[in-house]
């Protein structure tokens, strides 16, 4: 794989790339182990080896012995791991230390790796995922994939995260990359020998080689949508006048008790959130203040918040009484309706908006109406739970039947998009009369580039520094 990169240095990795990096690589707070890893050239990690083992290590082997102070003083006792280049994690020559995993212990070696050798420094976040993509060890898609893996908060998340560092994710964004080269290889052999006049669109198929090539990036463009919501989670906000059940609702979703529940109005009196998954699906429900007029000073600053929750919301839940609202009409003439006509204005029109209407356990008659924007349930009794996570994935466009589903980040997803725009308009400019083959090859090479900006063939300094900067420390 050869990636295009104009530099080898981002604006957050100022330092040289020769230079050995060294860090803790485990969480921080006490563990039964702790690794501290270090990556660079042979001369540095071979002196950090005799100086901190006191020996030189058998590649691949592992070495139980002890860690010592300059002085000879025993740091710690544990286990030495050496990988020379280019079969490590970083394509550079790595040592890795295993030892317990205290935070004291940990900064020891640390300290001690940093003091014992010229030429070591201590790594940025990302930057041992960062030198494992300049040389050639994974592709961006793949070392993104590795701090979507290290951060996935459900088991479906985990498992997509896996397939994209194994490289499903860039399979697939190469085969369409093959495919669209070979388009342009005909559409520019066309133009650079006109004299031929072979009809370009029949004998090429472009037309079937081009609607191949969109169905394809189709069915790739809705695996990463739904790895993107894996990914990134639902944001899902109750908004309703208080003691509609709101807390109630969170803590039926949540399957505890995370919000007090009483009878008297307004005890929420401010955001809490409790992450849940939905058949693999993180959702963060946001249970906020009841929204009324108050002069409670504590309660005023509850329901700003309610209000700076709703516009950051994926999917708001307006919360109704069931005893009082059974009608779209009713709705309307009461407080409720106010609020709706306030919720309106605050909600942007792309953001899925759902009327629920709790405590059905109360209804001498059952509800005689439902739709796709109207539920009924109980969150006392549960009666209507499942319905309303049925419809939260509806919403959020979530197919649990899709098995092939990798991890991906928004950046992803736009650039699919993107590249399916180009696509398009290399069909239009093929379909007019006069053959605009010029503008054809264009947006197929403008596709490729979007393309290849997933995995990383041509990227910018500054979208590497911005990737690589999310990561942890040890990464």
């Amino acid at each position: 794989m050869t990636h295009r990169i104009m530099s080898t240095e981002t604006p957050n990795h100022t330092h040289s790339n020769s230079d050995t990096i060294v860090a803790i690589a485990t969480a921080a707070g006490q563990g039964g182990v702790g690794v501290v890893r270090a990556s660079g050239t042979a001369a540095t990690i071979h002196a950090l080896m005799d100086a901190l083992c006191q020996r030189r290590l058998m590649p691949r082997h592992a070495h139980y012995g002890a860690f010592v102070e300059a002085n000879g003083a025993l740091i710690d006792h544990g286990i030495a791991l050496y990988f020379p280049a280019p079969h490590s994690y970083t394509g550079e020559h790595v040592l890795e230390l295993q030892g317990h995993g205290g935070p004291v212990v940990m900064q020891l070696l640390l300290r001690r790796c940093l003091n014992a050798v010229a030429n070591i420094r201590l790594a940025q976040a990302g930057e041992f995922t960062q030198r494992a993509f300049l040389n050639d060890k994974m592709d961006l898609a793949q070392a993104e994939a590795v701090a979507d893996l290290i951060s996935a908060s459900t088991e479906s998340a985990a498992k997509s995260a896996v397939r994209s560092l194994t490289g499903e994710f860039s399979n697939a964004i190469h085969q369409l990359v093959e495919q669209v080269i070979h388009l342009r290889m005909l559409v520019e052999a066309t133009l650079d020998f006109p004299e031929e006049e072979i009809d370009f669109l029949q004998k090429a198929d472009a037309f079937g080689q081009l609607e191949r090539i969109q169905n394809q990036l189709g069915a790739v463009l809705q695996s990463a949508k739904q790895g993107a919501l894996l990914r990134n989670g639902v944001n899902v906000v109750l908004v309703g006048q208080p003691n509609v059940g709101k807390s109630s609702l969170l803590n039926a979703l949540a399957g505890q008790d995370v919000a007090i529940v009483t009878e008297i109005a307004g005890t929420t009196r401010d955001t809490v959130s409790q992450a849940i998954q939905i058949k693999g699906v993180p959702l963060n429900i946001i249970d906020t203040a009841g929204l009324r007029e108050t002069v409670d000073v504590v309660e005023k600053i509850g329901i700003e918040r309610t209000w700076a929750a709703v516009s950051n919301a994926d999917v708001v839940l307006h919360l109704v009484d069931a005893r009082g609202n059974q009608t779209d009409n009713d709705l309307n003439n009461c407080a409720d309706g106010q609020l709706l006509a306030q919720l309106h204005e605050r909600v942007a029109q792309s953001t899925p908006f759902l009327t629920v209407y709790n405590k059905t356990d109360t209804l001498s008659t059952p509800p005689t109406h439902t739709d796709e924007n109207h539920l009924f349930l109980s969150a006392k009794t549960g009666a209507g739970l499942d319905a309303l996570r049925a419809r939260l994935l509806e919403i959020v466009g979530f197919e649990s039947t899709q098995t092939d589903v990798f991890t991906a980040r928004a950046r992803h997803v736009s650039a699919l998009r993107m590249a399916d725009e180009h696509l398009q308009s290399a069909y239009a400019h093929a379909l007019v009369e006069d053959k605009k083959l010029d503008l054809f090859a264009e947006e197929l090479r403008l596709a490729q580039e979007q393309l290849n900006s997933i995995t990383g063939e041509f990227g910018a300094d500054d979208l590497l520094g911005v990737i690589f900067s999310s990561f942890c420390i040890g990464k």
